[in-house]
């Protein structure tokens, strides 16, 4: 009953004034409802468009060692495949070794020699199919579509005296060898893969509330007012959680190899190289943020706005090579993209630090993005 008294005696007027009150300051605080829109906007789109759990299109390289028909109408028949895009050729078992390894092929498909005289004779030839198992989803569902895919592609050239060949049974054996993860166990993706998700989400928000601290207790005015400079505050405010993040990729790497058997021992070094300059981008990135944003709310939305493509587009979950080119752009800008590729070639792949050198150098190169950027917008703080 006291709470029906008290619904009778609101005053509707009082009301209208607070909700007024409201949108003004609604208005007035742009960016976090910016920032309200355009998640949720961003969510559909990354959703609907450029995640796919059943990947396409994945690069592909062949080696035709047999230029006969049947060779011609088994490459033709997986160009014209969704599953797969054949635009790379192989010119030797080192040329394809190097193609997996670094990651410009998912799939080498090797034709032997003699292949369309052996299958005539009824010899049963080999078709080798050797995939980059680092990501089991990447390759499960394209793998699994090769027999039917090739067995399409020669249903039209087994025809006439050869039509006994294209049978339910196939006259030729596919043998799939998948390297580097041939076990296809989840965790050794995934758990290389935490540490460039984690290292993002934590690394970027410490720093992302560290400028904003210093406004809301009033400790800006302060600061401003002494001879340090813009480079010298964000070297000072970054070391501190470097160390922190050090203690993360400890307490990541031996849980990993302890409770997951992942194995990091044979890439400590490198690996805790690449994870110091992984670190250094994320804090001068979240440094750029604090000089962006007026409170540690926004702050912490808009290091969500990071953190989200970081999940969605660095390959992390998703394979990256099937989502569509405007996603993969999207992802190269992020430095969790190339981390995860550092972190699983050294884990799973024995790379060596040559191997490495393509995805260190956006890292460098984005930092010093990152810096400029964050040291133009500290300077107007000045002001």
């Amino acid at each position: 009953m006291k709470l029906f008294r008290n619904f009778y005696r609101l005053s509707w007027a009082r009301i209208s004034a607070v909700l007024a009150k409201e949108f003004i300051q609604m208005r007035r605080d742009r960016m976090t409802f910016a920032i309200m829109i355009g998640i949720p906007i961003i969510q559909l789109l990354l959703f609907g468009f450029a995640i796919d759990t059943d990947p396409r299109n994945l690069p592909t390289a062949v080696q035709v060692r047999d230029n006969g028909e049947i060779s011609r109408a088994i490459v033709a028949g997986l160009k014209n495949s969704s599953f797969f895009d054949v635009e790379l050729t192989v010119e030797s078992e080192a040329h394809a070794d190097e193609m997996l390894r670094t990651g410009k092929a998912n799939f080498v498909v090797v034709i032997p020699e003699n292949f369309e005289a052996d299958l005539i004779r009824g010899a049963r030839p080999q078709i080798l199919i050797e995939a980059d198992a680092t990501d089991p989803v990447a390759t499960s569902g394209p793998g699994g579509a090769l027999p039917q895919i090739i067995q399409s592609a020669l249903e039209p050239v087994l025809t006439g005296p050869l039509a006994n060949r294209a049978v339910s049974q196939p006259a030729y054996d596919l043998v799939v060898h998948k390297r580097y993860n041939p076990a296809g166990i989840t965790s050794h993706n995934i758990v290389p893969g935490l540490l460039a998700v984690i290292l993002t989400m934590t690394m970027v928000m410490i720093t992302g509330i560290a400028i904003t601290r210093e406004y809301e207790r009033g400790t800006m005015e302060a600061l401003l007012a002494t001879p340090v400079r813009p480079l010298e505050v964000m070297i000072g405010k970054i070391l501190p959680y470097v160390g922190v993040g050090y203690i993360q990729v400890f307490i990541l790497v031996a849980a990993g190899m302890f409770l997951f058997g992942v194995p990091f021992g044979h890439a400590l070094v490198p690996l805790f190289f690449g994870a110091s300059l992984f670190i250094v981008v994320n804090l001068a990135l979240g440094f750029l943020i604090s000089t962006v944003a007026r409170n540690q709310m926004q702050a912490m939305q808009m290091a969500f706005f990071i953190f989200l493509p970081t999940i969605l587009l660095s390959g992390f979950v998703f394979p990256f090579a099937g989502m569509p080119v405007w996603a993969q752009t999207i992802g190269e800008v992020l430095p969790a993209t190339h981390f995860l590729r550092i972190v699983r070639a050294l884990v799973l792949k024995d790379a060596g630090v040559a191997d490495l050198l393509g995805e260190v150098w956006p890292i460098l190169l984005l930092l010093a993005v990152i810096t400029t950027a964050a040291m133009r917008r500290y300077r107007k703080t000045l002001d």
